[in-house]
């Protein structure tokens, strides 16, 4: 490095690179659109500004289920702690206005006929531990009720009620968090990327869907809608515009019968957005396609829905899905290995509008495929006959055994001559 410092001088190196730089023609990316939908089906959206936060109480129980399980939990024990403390705090007041916390009155009922409200208890501690065994219904026998004081009936009559509820309402939160639709919806999943390709003379839309689960999903629908920022010939910004397409199904009801992945096809006709996106445009196109599967679990009867998107660099055209189920030894057998495998067939990179304009695009697209598919098949066997015969001459060089001895053959006229056989 030094002796190339000494020959070549630092100004020229420097601009040698300055004009190479200039040279080079720079291309900034384009800044990357945030997912309306991501993949995994949460919603990239985030709620600001929200001023009417009092609505949220006003449906306390959903409150409750969307909270996270932390937060669920720090409610579920402080609701019952709260309780335990508040109506201890009554029990305490009950036996202190009664006179039960007196010392004095532990010889008198001795001696008399005194009876106190709640036997055995003198501190607050005792007034807590009768308040849990209330509550929780545990009677361990050392402290209970007397018909004494009218007022320690009505407190304990409050405390169960408040028991019953709280026990209700937590419980039932805990519960259908477990129990919740999205959980269901882990187990459904959808190919990582989508393609277009011709499936019987028209472009289509395609991408895969599976259930892993051996229960399935009742009435499964699909729904794809494109989202993409649009403005009206008024001038009106429309920053998430969505438009339905409709999805090629045989079935009128539009249900599918998801017990093996199934692709969803969409053919793009004249009501498709994609109607005139070539494969060029879709690069430069700022859209994304979200795909929603509804359905009603077999076990749990709970609706569930499963969602995930597709952006332009997503999108992969002139390719199809692998075939993934097989019969084997008579039953069907999925390769969910291959779930998102593709591979690349003949599709013309027009838009479906110019397609539908010349039909004859697709019949020469699909005349070059089969052309080039012949060519790779001669140039394939050629390369083949091309190794064996090398092959064999290698075998013939390496083992003189193989070579065949020169015969002379005599002639009546008595010349020789020699040949190789």
């Amino acid at each position: 490095m030094l002796a190339r410092k000494s020959i070549i001088p630092e100004e020229y190196v420097l601009a040698r690179i300055a004009a190479e730089n200039l040279r080079k023609p720079r291309i900034r990316d384009r800044p990357r659109k945030a997912r309306f939908i991501a993949k995994n089906g949460a919603c990239n959206l985030a709620h600001k500004n929200i001023r009417e936060q009092g609505r949220f109480l006003q449906d306390i129980f959903t409150t409750l289920v969307d909270l996270k399980w932390r937060h669920t939990l720090v409610i579920f024990t402080m609701s019952f702690l709260c309780s335990w403390l508040l109506f201890a705090m009554m029990w305490w007041l009950v036996a202190f206005a009664h006179g039960d916390m007196d010392p004095s009155t532990e010889s008198t009922a001795n001696s008399t006929k005194w009876t106190p409200c709640v036997t055995c208890v003198r501190s607050f501690t005792s007034a807590f531990l009768f308040s849990i065994e209330v509550q929780v219904t545990i009677g361990f026998g050392g402290r209970m009720m007397t018909e004494e004081c009218p007022l320690a009936i009505t407190v304990l009559i409050l405390q169960n009620i408040v028991g019953l509820i709280i026990n209700a309402v937590m419980l039932g939160c805990i519960f259908m968090k477990t129990a919740q639709a999205h959980r269901r919806a882990e187990t459904l999943i959808f190919s990582r990327q989508a393609v277009i390709a011709v499936r019987n003379g028209k472009l289509c839309f395609m991408f895969r869907v599976g259930d892993l689960r051996k229960s399935m999903i009742i009435s499964a629908s699909v729904r794809i809608q494109v989202v993409r920022k649009t403005t009206t010939p008024e001038g009106e910004v429309i920053p998430i515009h969505q438009v339905d397409i409709p999805v090629d199904n045989p079935i009128e009801s539009n249900n599918i019968f998801l017990v093996a992945p199934l692709i969803i096809c969409h053919v793009i006709d004249k009501r498709s957005p994609l109607y005139d996106i070539s494969a060029a445009d879709l690069v430069l196109q700022d859209l994304e396609l979200i795909v929603i599967l509804e359905g009603v679990v077999e076990t749990t009867g709970i609706t569930t829905q499963a969602r995930t998107s597709y952006i332009a660099e997503e999108i992969l055209w002139g390719h199809r899905f692998v075939p993934i189920v097989t019969e084997e030894e008579g039953v069907y057998a999925v390769d969910y290995s291959k779930f998102g495998n593709t591979v690349k067939v003949a599709a013309p990179r027009c838009s479906a509008r110019e397609l539908d304009e010349k039909p004859s695009i697709l019949i020469q697209t699909l005349q070059k495929s089969e052309l080039s598919h012949q060519n790779s098949l001669r140039k394939r066997n050629s390369m083949r006959r091309n190794n064996s015969i090398r092959r064999s001459n290698s075998m013939r060089r390496t083992n003189p055994s193989l070579i065949v001895p020169k015969v002379q053959f005599i002639t009546p006229e008595g010349s020789q001559s020699a040949s190789e056989t």
